[in-house]
């Protein structure tokens, strides 16, 4: 018979619930993993890797059609979508049996289902009632509980996703057909990844944004050259816009987007609605436990915990920022502290965000404005890739890196890049502010020539006047 009674019991098998079974596995705690649907998560099945898989294929197109620099020439080029389309569900397939794989190696037990708190035992450990609809219900107990459930796409009144004509990113990355006409609302990085994707791949796209700038968590001026981009690629970007009511028909869809008192109807054959998440804290029993929820989401501490002793929350479930990475670094913190180790709280501001778009977007820390409004008086950098001979060599000069120091410390506040592989070299600044390095630690480092690294380098030479070559 299966164990059912476990150290830590983790509700959840995305990026947040997976790693936290392996961590406690390596720490030699008993664990047992919940799941309902796939191992991975939304990360692994319906986010994070599939949409790379088709920013890949959609990157190759683009490439295709703009050989001449390169002294090449191809007609008639063509892509099967279905088979683009396949490929990146195969990727998802892939990672997801690997961590099936990694779940087994660590003699990790995982109970398919939905899990929800079912109250305490007489001896005051943690009861987990696993249901599923083909199976009679089975109880769990442990002394530790991690919920790890993770967030959906959030439905405004009027632009619910109807499967058909109007997706969220699901039906996005599962498309029926290539779609012509696109209109995507929302541009955070979801949406602008799916508008990226879908106009490199030839269609008309049209990105609309409530706020005053897409991009609205970047730095301004990394917003503002992406809005540049987009346009110059023949994307149609609207901004402090208003959607109003849809009008459908079996084939399109007309939608009234209302700028600066301005109406203009987009017909189009399909609409993706990207305008956030909401936390999955449905069906979890929190009803008369001391667990709060605040606008979705499960309010914890800094270590993770919630108002009820022996329950945590991680990832998604617990809130912004809505990272991955984010989400598996709280899984190990939560777990080693359940272990006893100490452990640190995690400091948002030194934690990553990219947009796989093209030009790729990545970040850390605060932006100007932000360090500005922090009461910083702040030193700025600003390198372009024009000036890169790598990025020069590669026929990629479109982008800038940019740097916010304190002037008082020297210390790295932010760093803002758009670019080519950026989001493959803002890790280089997340390890500086995790190690709260200094402009003089940073203008000493020997970067590599050539890449498209120096220009790090470079945009930290010129927060002080230093810059060699701009």
């Amino acid at each position: 018979m299966s164990r059912t009674d476990f150290d830590i019991l983790v509700v959840g098998g995305g990026p947040g619930g997976y790693v936290a079974a392996l961590r406690a596995s390596q720490l030699g705690l008993s664990v047992g993993l919940v799941e309902a649907q796939h191992l991975g998560g939304i990360c692994l099945n319906w986010g994070c890797i599939p949409t790379k898989a088709l920013l890949r294929a959609s990157e190759i197109n683009h490439l295709l059609h703009d050989l001449g620099p390169y002294g090449f020439k191809a007609d008639n080029v063509s892509f099967d979508f279905t088979k683009v389309v396949a490929r990146s569900r195969a990727v998802s397939k892939q990672l997801s049996s690997g961590v099936a794989h990694l779940l087994k190696k660590a003699k990790v037990p995982v109970f398919d289902g939905y899990g929800k708190l079912d109250g305490v035992t007489p001896d005051g450990k943690r009861k987990i009632l696993v249901t599923q609809d083909k199976n009679a219900p089975v109880t769990l107990t442990a002394k530790h509980v991690i919920l790890a459930t993770g967030a959906r796409a959030r439905a405004l009144p009027g632009i619910e996703p109807d499967g058909k004509l109007i997706w969220s990113y699901r039906e996005a990355l599962v498309p029926d057909a290539m779609p012509a006409r696109l209109l995507v609302i929302g541009s955070g990085a979801i949406g602008t990844e799916f508008a990226s994707f879908y106009r490199n791949m030839g269609a008309d796209v049209t990105l609309v944004e409530v706020a005053p700038r897409i991009l609205p968590v970047e730095d301004e001026e990394i917003s503002a050259l992406a809005q540049k981009a987009f346009e110059k690629q023949g994307m149609k970007v609207l901004t402090n816009a208003k959607i109003g009511a849809f009008k459908k028909t079996e084939q399109d869809v007309t939608v009234p987007v209302e700028v600066n008192g301005k109406i203009q109807s987009f017909t189009v054959d399909r609409v993706i609605s990207a305008v956030g998440i909401v936390g999955n804290v449905e069906n979890l029993g929190l009803e008369g436990t001391k667990i709060k929820v605040e606008r979705t989401h499960v309010v914890t501490d800094a270590l993770c915990r919630t108002g009820e002793p022996g329950v945590y929350a991680i990832g998604d479930l617990a809130g912004a920022p809505w990272l991955a990475h984010k989400a598996s670094h709280e899984a190990v913190m939560c777990v080693e502290a359940i272990a006893g180790k100490t452990v640190h709280p995690i400091d948002i501001t030194k934690i990553p965000g990219c947009t796989y778009c093209r030009p790729q977007i990545a970040s850390v820390g605060y932006t100007e404005a932000r360090a500005k409004e922090a009461g910083y008086k702040v030193r700025v950098g600003k390198f372009p890739l024009i000036a890169n001979g790598k990025a020069i060599a590669m026929g990629e000069t479109e982008g800038f890196i940019k740097t916010v120091f304190d002037d008082k410390t020297g210390e790295l506040l932010g760093a803002h890049m758009i670019g080519a592989e950026v989001t493959e070299m803002i890790q280089g600044y997340v390890i500086a502010r995790t190690g709260e390095l200094t402009e003089a630690e940073l203008a000493e480092t020997i970067f590599p020539h050539p890449t498209i690294s120096e220009s790090m380098h470079e945009a930290v030479l010129a927060a002080y006047g230093g810059a060699l070559h701009f």
